[in-house]
């Protein structure tokens, strides 16, 4: 038997289109190829001694290019955040409500990441994190934080 057009339309339409996925280019591969990894990278520049981040090939301080990825302590605070009730995309649409946030490393740059847990509740300004990795493809892997454990 072969199933109706309208089967196929229906079913179709119930599978959510893919995620989008980040496009690494020459100034963040380094970057993306840490995220695999399970590690934090961002860059440094040597002649004014200041982390950056978004990567970029020229210090935005100083405009040197002595720019060289180190690793980041993975430890921040939640600078802001929203929790999404509506998808932003609908390949998200299953995961909703979740949370974004931008967060202050100690390094002193910002990045924006998903945060995740199962207690939003507990989400607030300046709320220690600690960042984790979600592998979303074979190649792709995305930094996000989840609340640190409070030290005993």
């Amino acid at each position: 038997m072969v199933p109706a057009e309208n089967d196929i339309e229906e079913a179709q339409a119930s599978v959510p289109p893919p995620a989008p996925l980040p496009i690494p280019t020459a100034e963040t591969a380094p970057y993306w190829q840490a995220a695999l990894e399970g590690s934090l990278k961002i860059q440094y520049c040597r002649a004014c001694a200041r982390h950056q981040f978004y990567p970029r090939r020229f210090c935005t301080r100083c405009l040197s290019d002595a720019i060289e990825w180190v690793q980041a302590s993975g430890r921040g605070q939640i600078y802001t955040y929203t929790v999404c009730h509506v998808a932003g995309h609908a390949a998200f649409e299953s995961r909703v409500p979740y949370a974004i946030g931008m967060i202050e490393l100690d390094e002193g740059v910002r990045l924006l990441a998903g945060i995740v847990g199962p207690d939003f509740g507990r989400l607030a300004v300046g709320a220690p994190v600690e960042v984790c990795f979600e592998r979303v493809s074979s190649e792709i892997a995305l930094p996000m934080f989840r609340l640190a454990s409070p030290l005993c």
